[in-house]
């Protein structure tokens, strides 16, 4: 759980090729598209103008290229040295197993069994050789409750959701399906949240 008194400035990282035609990613790494890195500037801005020179701050993100990159975006924005960041490997994406690389609109037709067995349980479902929601939370919630000072951290749409689901005691159901922009930072303190 979030330490009382901690503030957690969690973006996710910017829009990849392979996010524009929901193709499952996972932990393949990709890069940023020219609108990902455009989304990064935007986030990059708005933590400038909230934190307001703040030096009390960790940085740290996922060690994807597409989340790595996405920090670097945000620090020069916020006139900070590019890579002066630790990386994560608690803060990698979901491993969405024999999903990865696959585009969900035909999913339904290509794996219909397992498509229908994750429609049942989303967050229990576990691809073959990879990971489910549940797992990912238990792996996630190892690194949140041990923030000890206000950190902005870069990850990855389902770390976005399993971090809300700790941070709002959300039951699992619920947590597969919350929405995960890139172009927001989500603030979050525990028991509530916050957009900019």
């Amino acid at each position: 759980m979030l330490k009382d008194g901690v503030t957690l400035y969690f973006v996710r990282h910017g829009e990849t090729d392979w996010n524009a035609i929901r193709r499952y990613q996972g932990q393949t790494d990709t890069p940023l598209n020219d609108k990902g890195r455009g989304q990064a500037a935007r986030n990059g801005r708005a933590l400038r103008e909230l934190l307001a020179g703040r030096a009390d701050l960790d940085f740290v993100a996922s060690p994807l290229q597409r989340a790595s990159e996405t920090m670097s975006i945000i620090r020069r924005e916020m006139g900070l040295a590019p890579d002066d960041f630790r990386r994560e490997d608690r803060l990698k994406e979901i491993n969405f197993g024999h999903w990865e690389g696959r585009i969900w609109d035909v999913l339904a037709d290509e794996d219909p069994i397992a498509f229908k067995a994750r429609a049942a349980d989303p967050f229990n479902w576990c691809p073959i050789d990879g990971e489910s929601y549940c797992d990912l939370a238990a792996r996630v919630e190892t690194w949140l409750s041990a923030l000890e000072r206000d950190t902005v951290a870069v990850s990855h749409g389902g770390v976005s959701r399993v971090v809300r689901g700790h941070v709002l005691t959300l039951d699992g159901a619920a947590i597969p399906l919350l929405e995960v922009p890139q172009d927001k930072v989500l603030v979050l303190r525990r028991g509530r949240q916050e957009w900019v």
